[in-house]
């Protein structure tokens, strides 16, 4: 972020805690349970956003060298994302031509092909079929035409995108709706991944990000962890098309009162919320970064699969770092798994009673609003 941007945002935020005030919408805003319980929404939503949509796939330092590659499932389409001989990123649907079997699992480096474990059909990191055991009877086949099934890729400002579904090039800075020169200020392609964590929760993948959208829950439901360290129903925030960036002020942000505005540095003070539509959750902490990716799970309305990604500005190459890194890491899962997490899976629960019609949202929760209008606009 530009320092005229974060001096321009610590004013406003400075008004808001002298006021005691937050940003406000004009209206309430309701949201209908069918929005969190309706399978046939559900449907809708896998097809629109989890299979048509640019998704965030993870940072560019997961990828560091030609062989690097990573695989992921989460969209309900099993992908593969590879660093090739060029440097450039490659997607492809992570079916073998032969049989439809996956052909690889998990992330590694190193690799010159993928072969694979059912019959040994392999291929090169272009994705080309390059070798098939016993090739004489298969005589006639086109080779050419059985290379894995590629997928749009853009990878940009740190980080990868892929649609899970083959055609047109994915746009991403038409779909970032003006955040990408923000998204670029923060050289995420000079970050380095520490560790990824995979959380499974019986809830609807939109209650889980809504967690990140409104800290009016941080004095009740936070008062013993990190309610203390951050200024309770106080946020900034600003949409980008569907995508949004919401400002999250620590108590800390008071000692800049005392220093000059040329030396005010915002992101050591806050915690800054994107979210990257549809489902792409990045978090800017003052040391750290973090990317929460969430996905519907098992085609129900009701569970979701969460993985976050956890990135740091130097690689952590002593015994010191290593722990330091698990124990912030260590703290950011605490939190949600042991208050976020369980109170939407109560509310979850509670969709099923029939007690309410709608979920509302209060004019100090701009950001939950906006990203749940976002959701429904897009399945129109």
């Amino acid at each position: 972020m530009d320092h005229a941007t974060q001096v321009e945002l610590t004013r406003e935020l400075f008004g808001h805690i002298d006021a005691k005030t937050t940003c406000l919408l004009d209206d309430l805003t309701p949201n209908p349970i069918s929005a969190f319980a309706s399978v046939e929404r559900l449907k809708r939503e896998q097809e629109i956003l989890f299979r048509n949509h640019g998704l965030v796939m993870g940072m560019s330092c997961q990828l560091p060298e030609p062989g690097s590659y990573m695989t992921d499932d989460y969209s309900g389409v099993s992908i593969l994302i590879v660093r090739a001989d060029d440097g450039q990123a490659r997607a492809f649907i992570n079916v073998c031509s032969h049989r439809g079997s996956k052909v690889v699992d998990g992330c590694g480096r190193g690799q010159r092909a993928f072969s694979c474990p059912y019959h040994g059909w392999t291929y090169d990191l272009g994705g080309k079929l390059v070798g098939i055991p016993d090739r004489d009877s298969f005589a006639g086949l086109d080779v050419a035409a059985h290379g894995l099934r590629e997928l749009p890729v853009v990878e940009k400002y740190g980080l990868i995108w892929v649609r899970p579904s083959p055609g047109a090039p994915v746009d991403v800075d038409i779909q970032l709706g003006g955040l990408a020169p923000e998204l670029a200020s923060y050289s995420l392609d000079k970050y380095h991944h520490f560790d990824t964590r995979v959380l499974k929760h019986k809830m609807n993948w939109k209650v889980a990000i809504d967690t990140f959208l409104e800290p009016y829950h941080f004095a009740v439901l936070h008062a013993n962890t990190v309610g203390p360290i951050f200024f309770p129903n106080l946020c900034l925030f600003r949409p980008f098309g569907n995508n949004l960036r919401e400002v999250l002020p620590r108590r800390s942000i008071q000692q800049l009162r005392d220093q000059p505005e040329a030396d005010w540095d915002l992101i050591s003070h806050t915690a800054i919320v994107y979210i990257l539509f549809p489902n792409t959750v990045l978090v800017m902490g003052p040391d750290h970064a973090e990317v929460w990716r969430v996905f519907p799970c098992n085609d129900r309305v009701d569970e979701c699969v969460m993985s976050l990604e956890f990135y740091i500005p130097e690689p952590a190459t002593t015994d010191s770092a290593q722990g330091h890194w698990e124990r912030s890491l260590d703290l950011t899962i605490r939190t949600v798994i042991e208050e976020d997490f369980p109170i939407g899976e109560g509310i979850q629960a509670g969709m099923k009673s029939g007690a309410l019609d709608a979920l509302v949202y209060g004019r100090n929760e701009p950001a939950l609003a906006h990203f749940q209008r976002s959701v429904t606009a897009a399945l129109k």
